[in-house]
């Protein structure tokens, strides 16, 4: 086996789970999920039947991933958030063929008790602050905060606020150096990097700014 599951995870079969994951104790996850590689699910994740799951994703404790869920490489999921997907859930109407999907993109986070009501888009490393009830889609690099959320900023991929809403022009995150654009119709893109890349190895510890790499 070239996962690592605790002896009181359940694993339902048929799945499809990658090399280097991890999935610690009281976690379950239903079959036909898909779970990349080198990902970790914490105490009490519950992954649902069809999810899909990329590459090197976190998900901490007590969080329920739900049928219709889609989650790209490198998101991070904090404790207790919020999956839904259904709008308008009813004990007595079975709403199961009206799942409404969501998309978490590439690099995301997701703050502990933070609400993400289905049928939305998070874009690429939008930041999704703790507590905050998400009623529509966020842009890529979007800090999102409050309830319901709105924005309250733009993030590195870093996670380092570089912009406050109505600004634009080039921005440095601090502490990689990685140069990002926010054009006048309100989209923030890296300047240094292919959005569909992952960072490099040499980025991802943070010691060193990009500049040493270029």
């Amino acid at each position: 086996m070239s996962y690592f599951a605790h002896e009181s995870a359940y694993i339902d079969l048929p799945c499809t789970i990658g090399e280097g994951t991890k999935i610690w104790h009281f976690s379950h996850v239903m079959r036909d999920a898909v779970i990349g590689r080198h990902c970790v699910l914490g105490q009490n994740v519950h992954i649902a039947e069809g999810v899909v799951i990329g590459d090197n994703v976190k998900i901490q404790n007590n969080v329920s991933v739900y049928s219709g869920t889609v989650v790209e490489d490198d998101v991070f999921l904090g404790p207790s958030c919020v999956l839904t997907n259904v709008t308008n859930p009813r004990s007595q109407v079975n709403r199961h063929a009206l799942y409404e999907p969501t998309l978490l993109r590439r690099g995301c986070t997701v703050g502990a008790n933070a609400t993400v009501v289905c049928g939305i888009t998070i874009g690429r490393y939008a930041f999704i602050a703790a507590g905050a009830v998400v009623t529509r889609d966020v842009p890529d690099y979007a800090l999102f905060a409050g309830v319901p959320a709105r924005l309250v900023g733009w993030m590195s991929r870093h996670g380092h606020k570089i912009a406050k809403p109505g600004e634009s022009g080039v921005f440095t995150c601090p502490e990689s150096g990685l140069r990002y654009e926010l054009d006048e119709a309100g989209v923030m893109r890296c300047l240094d990097l292919d959005e569909e890349a992952p960072l490099p190895e040499e980025l991802r510890t943070g010691r060193k700014p990009y500049d040493a790499f270029r």
